[in-house]
């Protein structure tokens, strides 16, 4: 089932103490603003949710998990407050992400650009198929991805980042992203994918609740600051956006 809903889709379903958020939006699931919004409200809900000790994040559909920002929202900033709620907003739900008293377990089951990235390395345990390859292309079209770099490089370092974000116009593949520490097991179907993130889940959800708060605080220490440094890059971004050269290869890719 796919959504065509313009500003997207997002649900939630809880059993056996597991939430499984699903997101969606017909343009490869890309994130508007208001399904960026609806994301972090319902992680910061489900962090202090009892009926739930773990959650899984995925998206709908059997193609690409996450095509990033919405395209259209992006062409349409117009001055630097615009520019900065924009890219602020995978900023919260990265935050709500880190912050979140729950465990997080991705499922990539497709293809994923830009803030979808993000998404996957603010995960706790992620799996993906081989079809899960990753791309930040911010660099082509005159910006960066300096939101989500925090995120990105806390699970695959600097070298990482570097080799990611430079080759702006490089796919790597889900093996790259297995052997950097992105992602925890690469399956080769969807099926076999759903198998073992449902396996997995279940004896993750079955320990104590506590213990697993403990482990996911241990996870994320030193990472207190990122409610400032998330802000002030998506600031940096907003700015970039602005200039003659973003406008310029924006305007390229509309036609």
């Amino acid at each position: 089932m796919t959504t065509n809903r313009e500003n997207g889709s997002l649900y939630t379903n809880i059993q056996n103490k597991i939430a499984t958020v699903e997101f969606g939006h017909p343009a490869s699931n890309s994130f508007p603003s208001e399904l960026l919004d609806r994301l972090e409200k319902e992680l910061i809900r489900l962090s202090d949710e009892d009926a739930v000790n773990v959650i899984i994040l995925k998206s709908e559909g059997e193609k690409a998990f996450c095509a990033g920002a919405s395209f259209d929202e992006l062409v349409a900033v117009e001055n630097l407050e615009q520019g900065k709620q924009f890219f602020s907003g995978f900023a919260k739900v990265i935050n709500a992400m880190r912050s979140c008293k729950k465990l997080i377990v991705g499922r990539i089951q497709g293809k994923t650009v830009g803030g979808g990235v993000g998404l996957a390395a603010a995960c706790d345990y992620v799996m993906a198929t081989e079809a899960a390859s990753i791309k930040l292309s911010e660099l082509t079209i005159g910006i960066g991805p300096f939101v989500i770099a925090p995120a990105v490089e806390r699970k695959i370092g600097v070298s990482g980042l570097a080799e990611l974000t430079l080759a702006a116009h490089e796919w790597k593949n889900a093996y790259w992203a297995k052997e950097k520490g992105l992602y925890a097991k690469v399956f080769d179907s969807i099926k076999e994918l759903d198998n073992e993130v449902e396996l997995f889940t279940e004896k993750l959800a079955s320990y104590n609740p506590q213990a697993l708060l403990e482990m996911k605080r241990t996870l994320w220490e030193n990472t207190e600051n990122w409610d400032d440094l998330l802000q002030k890059r998506a600031a940096i971004s907003g700015e970039l956006v602005l200039s003659d050269f973003t406008k310029q290869a924006l305007s390229k890719f509309k036609k």
